[in-house]
């Protein structure tokens, strides 16, 4: 089975690793990490909540129990992503402490004890994301703006993989973490993106199935049902909001997830549906009330949704000054918008403001 191919790219500071078939995930994950050691060990160097919070508490009694449980139940249950992510602190030269606390970070931060230097602020940064959705007789249509704290700026890539059953995957990928914690597609059709969300701090369990060992499972989905199990089978340590994207079915599921097994499954259908960084339907989970996304939610339900352009525009859309739904910082940065457009079977990946609609990559999802 082929790599699905580029149809068109104007290049843009977006790297692309093409890779594959390995003869397993560790030399997968060596190469990668060979291929972006620099971006990796930038990453690791200018990631303020890495140095500052992380690794320190990595050195405490209670965040070393913390880790350890991490990892023993993610290797447990993802012995090969497991495996890749050793082969990408190998391949780049740096610390497997510090990629695994950069892949469990969300599963980390909560647990960490406040103090007076750790602001507030500081401590809740999160990574906000936009995504407006719909299914309807003249359009089927996800777009999404991968939103992150600006330190990630300069520090992603693009993984074009080959495994060696066959299966190709493309993902938009963090410098340092498993392909994808943002968006990506199979050569079986189904794609994803995801969107933070913010439940409060008694909602998280210890020790529980990371979001970056999930989102890398989904990768591998054979189906829309297959990528709804791999979600549902997973203790989750903190919750999650997934856009499960089927070109070949035409469908689109909005899928909100919390610890203890706790999961709702929206189906997208004519009215075009925006979710930000709250939980929408998932109404029994106790969440962080979030200004940014409430005024992004409540933007987004004022502006036009008629059609591709449209959503570009409403993605591009900088009205608010606090909390624009398009944000280039200081703190919150748009690094890219992704536009999934099921009846063309494309995604498409913008580098700037969508508004001006000239992508990136155009990669065949058929």
């Amino acid at each position: 089975m082929e790599i699905p191919a580029i149809m068109g790219t104007k290049g843009g500071g977006l790297e692309m690793l093409e890779i594959g078939p390995c003869k397993d995930n560790y030399t997968m994950g060596f190469q990668i990490g060979q291929k972006f050691s620099k971006k990796i060990r930038r990453r690791l160097s200018t990631d303020l909540i890495l140095q500052k919070q992380l690794v320190p508490f990595a050195y405490t009694l209670n965040g070393h129990h913390l880790i350890q449980a991490l990892s023993d139940n993610n290797k447990k249950k993802f012995p090969h992503y497991w495996d890749e992510l050793r082969g990408t602190a190998q391949g780049s030269g740096v610390p497997f402490l510090e990629i695994l606390l950069l892949n469990f970070r969300k599963e980390i931060l909560p647990f960490i004890p406040k103090t007076e230097e750790i602001s507030k602020d500081f401590d809740n940064i999160n990574d906000d994301c936009s995504s407006v959705l719909v299914v309807s007789d003249s359009m089927a249509v996800a777009a999404h703006n991968e939103d992150a704290n600006v330190a990630l700026v300069g520090h992603t890539y693009l993984i074009k993989g080959t495994l060696r059953n066959g299966l190709c995957f493309t993902a938009y990928t963090y410098a340092g973490e498993l392909s994808s914690c943002a968006f990506g597609f199979n050569s079986h059709g189904l794609a994803f993106t995801l969107n933070s969300v913010p439940p409060s701090e008694h909602e998280v369990v210890a020790g529980g199935i990371g979001r970056n060992f999930i989102s890398r499972d989904l990768l591998d989905a054979k189906s829309l049902d297959d990528a709804l199990q791999r979600i549902q089978s997973s203790e989750v340590s903190v919750g999650h909001s997934y856009n499960l994207i089927d070109v070949t079915t035409r469908r689109i599921l909005n899928v909100e997830t919390a610890s203890r097994n706790r999961i709702s499954v929206h189906e997208i259908g004519k009215t075009p549906f925006f979710h930000a960084n709250m939980y929408l339907h998932l109404h029994q989970v106790q969440q962080v009330q979030d200004e940014n996304s409430m005024s992004r939610q409540k933007r987004a339900a004022l502006l036009p949704k008629g059609s591709k352009s449209e959503f570009l525009s409403l993605l591009g859309d900088m009205n608010d000054k606090t909390y624009p739904i398009y944000m280039t910082g200081p703190i919150l940065y748009t690094l890219c918008t992704a536009i999934i457009d099921l009846d063309k079977q494309t995604l498409s990946i913008i580098e700037g403001n969508p508004k001006n609609g000239e992508s990136s990559y155009v990669f065949s999802m058929s």
